[in-house]
């Protein structure tokens, strides 16, 4: 496979769904069994920052950071120092290509002790394209890209709970300034976040201990397209459910286990009814006809929030849908961290299922953290995803004492 082949290959990944980087349809051919959910603009559900990728992509629920904003923006009440910021960069699908990246910048600041303000950047950069169009003829070199901009706000309900919410701007553009293809446009979306989390400490064996809970339903927005408004697709919405458990084993070390439950807030694609042949039955006006399950170009709400009960082969097709990550995270002295994860995903569904190790180190105001991550399967994709953040956390009090 050659350089071209390889990027219009790795473009076809990302852009054909967030759960394709398996062994799907999409990959391996038709199969009567395999039903991936494919969405536009995946980018927003990849995890972004070091930390929570080497817990196996889980973070609804544990302790806060400048990353928060991703995996539950409630969190950002409890967040302890007053102000902070991180930057993450991971190579993307770098077995496959060499120019591809994710970046994400996130900042916070905390208003006072029930409050906290967040922002966050994402850029997507898929590396440089070669194009040719229909007869071969050289269109010249476009470098596809996406973003989506954030703006936070979270508060605390009581000494033990926070909400927060985010509201989101998406801008996707695959097709460039492509020569001969004017109904080519970028995509634009806006969405929202909604996040829960509760945290109550609590002694254990005589251990300072402390069990929380969370929330999170993300990208909750209209659907976008890249050409005419009637070929309208789904961004992905996510309903995100987790609880961490952390405690001290001593005064110098720390333990967090960690587990989250996804749910892809879209609909699943139905069944359609094919002849003799295997060709696809249509109707009158050219659409296929549906044997099980529900018409994919659905109005938002009804798409979104029917997307619990759609699925053509009913509640266990709609469990297989059930995305499951656990992590640990281990701290000593609060300076050194190690973890280690794992994120499973059915094989009817994109069959994603990796081991994630990292570590982490904060001296002061700053930090450092890196994640790695190691497939099951042979030739996988996403074998050897390696992030790396930087974090920097200002505390006021402490300045203002120093």
């Amino acid at each position: 496979m050659n350089h071209l082949e390889k990027k219009i290959f790795a473009i076809l990944l990302v852009v054909a769904s967030v759960q394709s980087f398996g062994q799907s349809s999409f990959i391996s051919g038709q199969d009567s069994l395999r039903n991936p959910i494919t969405v536009a603009v995946p980018f927003l559900s990849f995890a972004p920052d070091s930390r929570a990728s080497a817990m196996g992509d889980v973070g609804v629920a544990t302790s806060p950071d400048a990353n928060s904003i991703h995996w539950n923006n409630a969190k950002l009440a409890f967040i302890e120092t007053d102000m902070g910021f991180a930057f993450s960069y991971s190579p993307w699908l770098g077995n496959i290509v060499d120019d591809m990246s994710l970046n994400y910048l996130s900042f916070y600041k905390k208003v006072d002790q029930t409050q906290s303000f967040g922002a966050s950047f994402r850029y997507f950069d898929l590396g440089e394209i070669q194009l040719y169009n229909d007869q071969a003829f050289f269109q010249g070199i476009e470098n596809p890209n996406e973003l989506a901009l954030d703006g936070t706000y979270s508060r605390k309900l009581s000494e033990n709970m926070s909400v927060g919410v985010t509201l989101r701007f998406i801008w996707s553009n695959l097709a460039g300034n492509i020569t001969g293809a004017p109904e080519a446009r970028a995509g634009t979306s806006v969405a929202v976040d909604l996040g829960w989390y509760y945290t109550k400490p609590f002694m254990l064996s005589g251990r300072n201990s402390e069990l929380s809970m969370g929330a999170h339903i993300s990208n909750i927005g209209q659907k976008i397209t890249y050409s005419a408004e009637s070929n309208e697709n789904f961004i992905p919405a996510n309903l995100r459910l987790g609880s961490a458990f952390k405690t001290n084993l001593d005064p110098y070390n720390t333990i967090t286990l960690a587990f989250d439950i996804n749910k892809l807030m879209v609909p699943s694609p139905p069944i359609y009814e094919t002849d003799e042949n295997g060709d696809f039955v249509t109707d009158g006006n050219g659409n296929k006809v549906i044997a099980k399950g529900k018409d994919p170009d659905r109005p938002l709400l009804s798409g979104t929030f029917g997307s619990f009960g759609d699925a053509p082969r009913g509640f266990q097709e709609e469990i297989q849908e059930l995305t499951y990550s656990v992590g640990a995270e281990y701290w000593y002295r609060d300076i050194f961290a190690a973890r280690a994860g794992y994120f499973s995903e059915h094989k009817n569904k994109g069959d994603r299922k990796y081991f994630t190790v990292g570590a982490g180190f904060r001296y002061q105001i700053f930090g450092f953290d890196f994640s790695y991550l190691i497939p099951k399967g042979q030739n996988h994709p996403l074998a050897d995803t390696l992030r790396i953040s930087l974090l920097f956390n200002l505390d006021k009090s402490a300045n203002e004492e120093g």
